[in-house]
């Protein structure tokens, strides 16, 4: 543990406005009790303030297909597991990702673990995704079905007997496949509806052409 230096922004309660749950606070005067503002309601107190020692982990961060290199500071007594969501500052942009792997040693990977042990985590992009549909035409010729891939926020919803304009089609969604890194759905495959996934949850979506005319160009 550390001390932090005027200016930095850490999380504690405040007796005036949050006594129970933590909001930022500011330094402004460093030492065995810091002096620190509440940038909530603006109430200075003091405060024994320690920052848990960081080291970089190094990041794998993949999106579409192509992956980069990053490093996150952490603390190093933190624990990180599969699942788990975080902000990364790439050369692209400042991405959300979710843990996907975690690897301790040469090819030993683990659920989880702290980040002091951690040589490397795999990630992929979750605020931003494309998601994999197959659309299946109205006259249910199998031949004529096929595969598309549209563009999304992480957070976007597809429900089960919802319908959803992409382009120029219309399509009536009837099943969403769920992916092995998502949390807490009741099952892998939903058809139900109502049924709803997030889209970076989202491994596949099945739809139904809902248009009258031939396909057109997506």
């Amino acid at each position: 543990m550390s001390l932090p230096d005027a200016g930095e922004r850490v999380p504690l309660s405040c007796p005036t406005c949050s006594p129970d749950e933590p909001t930022v606070h500011e330094v402004l005067k460093p030492g065995g009790h810091s002096t620190v503002r509440c940038t909530e309601c603006g109430h200075v107190h003091k405060e024994k303030v320690e920052i848990p020692d960081e080291i970089d982990m190094n990041v794998v961060v993949s999106q579409d297909g192509s992956s980069v290199s990053t490093t996150v500071s952490a603390p190093k007594e933190a624990e990180i597991a599969n699942g788990e969501e975080f902000i990364v500052d790439t050369p692209e942009a400042i991405q959300l990702v979710r843990i996907t792997g975690i690897e301790v040693g040469p090819e030993e990977r683990t659920e989880e673990a702290q980040v002091k042990d951690v040589k490397t985590v795999w990630t992929r992009v979750v605020d931003n995704v494309a998601v994999n549909v197959t659309v299946h035409p109205k006259d249910g010729k199998r031949e004529d079905t096929r595969s598309i891939t549209v563009n999304v926020p992480g957070d976007y919803e597809f429900v089960v007997g919802d319908t959803e304009s992409f382009g120029d089609e219309e399509v009536a969604i009837e099943g969403l496949v769920v992916r092995e890194d998502a949390p807490e759905y009741r099952h892998g495959k939903l058809d139900h509806a109502g049924d709803m996934v997030y889209a970076k949850d989202a491994k596949r979506v099945y739809a139904r052409d809902q248009t009258s005319t031939a396909w057109s160009a997506w």
